[in-house]
């Protein structure tokens, strides 16, 4: 019996001798399904959908903390000189109020991280998803569509924030040829950018998409944004690039007057901040937050230290808006009433008590009343609102603007700018007394007043080449125009930011600095 059990152990350790010198490894390898990788996981439909998912994921890297009492958001607005901060807790964010940053600002770098992140979420779905078979090909289409749409979105944010950049359209791994990338030129990344949005464009997707996924009218009103960005500084493409952005943005308004409100303006500016109306009507794409996932982000525009919501005495302030900002519109506007346009000088105590004074205006256009309390009602302390990013009003304005350069104001420009007017309750002069500079202007200004602190205005800024100036209610040129959130001048230097000090330091093929900005 002994024998014969030595017998079979002898033949089962010469059965493996045998199979590991013939290479028979394979036999006795095990395949770890749960350690996904791009190579595996790529390989159903679930899958296209799930890497998707990551990409608008990774894109609400905007809304991240960038430090004690900052947002990674903030990086985009206090720049313009229309806000500043009651706590000047936050060296990073008070380097960017006194226009003192360099490569080292967290935000700065926090932007260039996350917005590479995207392209790279981005670049494997565009890799990896046409492979997946069998997957229903409308629904390829669609995924890789709106996977185009978010490379292109952040490129769009990327080319404008530091000019010539890498342009990476391949997934990327330490064997890559460029995985050390050189700049590509600024033209270069336009060119990849509205390429993306035409894929985008054709890939079947449905005009609006109530749930927060790319639309139609996104895709259509990005490309609209992009062309009139690419018609002004730095790439000076002129007429023919007004042309594109006021066609593509007259198909979307062509679209919300046949829609029968599924794109509107709101009658109200109550409206613009209703959970109940995220992804509706006038919001055609904005970054999805669910308390569940991630709270909404925008809680540093609070007062400091004020009790306007259920946590009591709490907000930081650490970006409000500048009294001179604040005064520089027009006298009625509804955009300045208490409560009831884009800011708030009174509030509730504790979210839902006695009324009281704030003693200043404060950012009242992403306050959530449900989340925070109104009066007589405490608030639901679970903030699910959206942070906008592309406003039919900023079609309408966009189509105002573009049209008037290629042709001076026709009805439908001088329309667009008016239906803005009109929800403020103010009158707009006769389309006679425009000429075309003169409607340029009003156009203008009905930006900076629309849309402060939506992450617009310095993107404004830098494509003309103008700021408002509040007090003189005109405009001047962006170098040597005085910021009066810190009474500093802005400089050429600041038309772009520099590029990260670490980024430079891992990637010697960046070589040169943003001009202005020590190396």
């Amino acid at each position: 019996m002994k024998l014969n059990i030595k017998a079979k152990a002898g033949k089962l350790l010469l059965c493996g001798a045998v199979l590991l010198a013939a290479g028979c490894s394979d036999f006795l390898k095990e395949e770890d399904l749960s350690n996904l990788s791009p190579d595996n996981f790529f390989n159903i439909p679930e899958h296209a959908e799930a890497g998707l998912a990551a990409v608008y994921t990774d894109a609400r890297f905007i809304g991240d903390g960038a430090g004690i009492f900052s947002s990674n958001w903030q990086l985009l607005e206090a720049p313009t000189g229309t806000s500043t901060t009651e706590t000047a807790q936050n060296s990073d964010l008070n380097n960017l109020y006194g226009l003192v940053y360099d490569g080292n600002n967290g935000h700065v770098i926090n932007w260039w991280n996350g917005l590479y992140k995207v392209i790279a979420q981005a670049n494997l779905v565009l890799e990896r998803v046409p492979g997946i078979t069998p997957m229903n090909e409308a629904q390829k289409a669609k995924v890789l569509g709106e996977a185009s749409f978010l490379r292109a979105w952040a490129y769009f944010y990327a080319v404008r924030l530091w000019g010539d950049i890498p342009l990476i359209t391949k997934p990327q791994t330490i064997e890559s040829p460029d995985f050390m990338p050189v700049r590509a030129s600024q033209e270069e990344v336009y060119q990849l950018i509205v390429e993306d949005l035409l894929v985008a464009e054709s890939a079947g997707l449905p005009w609006t998409d109530v749930s927060g996924r790319v639309s139609l009218a996104a895709v259509k009103s990005q490309l609209a944004k992009v062309y009139l960005t690419m018609a002004g500084f730095p790439l000076n493409k002129g007429a023919s690039h007004y042309q594109l952005a006021a066609q593509k943005a007259a198909e979307v308004i062509t679209y919300a007057n046949a829609s029968g409100g599924a794109i509107k303006l709101f009658d109200t500016y109550d409206e613009v901040h209703q959970e109940s109306l995220k992804n509706r009507g006038e919001h055609i794409f904005m970054l999805q937050y669910n308390r569940v996932v991630a709270e909404n982000p925008m809680s540093n525009m609070f007062p400091n230290f004020k009790p306007v919501t259920y946590r009591g005495a709490s907000g930081t302030g650490s970006t409000v808006p500048t009294m001179s900002f604040y005064n520089s519109y027009e006298p009625g506007d509804r955009r300045t009433k208490d409560r009831e346009g884009y800011f708030y000088t009174s509030y509730y105590t504790n979210g839902n008590g006695a009324l009281f004074e704030l003693g200043a205006p404060y950012i009242y256009k992403h306050f959530n009343v449900v989340a925070n309390g109104t009066a007589g009602v405490p608030g639901s302390r679970n903030d699910n609102l959206n942070v906008p990013l592309i406003r039919y009003a900023e079609v309408l304005l966009i189509y105002a603007e573009a049209q008037n350069e290629i042709g001076g104001p026709n009805d439908m420009a001088y329309n667009a700018l008016k239906s803005i007017r009109d929800r403020a309750r103010l009158t707009t002069p006769p389309p006679g007394d425009f000429t075309q500079a003169s409607f340029r202007e009003a156009v203008w200004r009905e930006r900076w007043h629309e849309f402060c602190y939506e992450f617009i205005t310095w993107f404004d800024m830098v494509r003309l080449r103008k700021v408002y100036n509040e007090t003189t209610q005109g405009f001047d040129n962006f170098a040597g125009h005085v910021n009066l959130s810190s009474n500093q001048p802005l400089q050429e230097k600041h038309l772009l930011f520099p590029i990260p000090v670490p980024e430079m330091q891992n990637n010697p093929n960046l070589k040169t600095q943003n001009p202005g900005y020590p190396q």
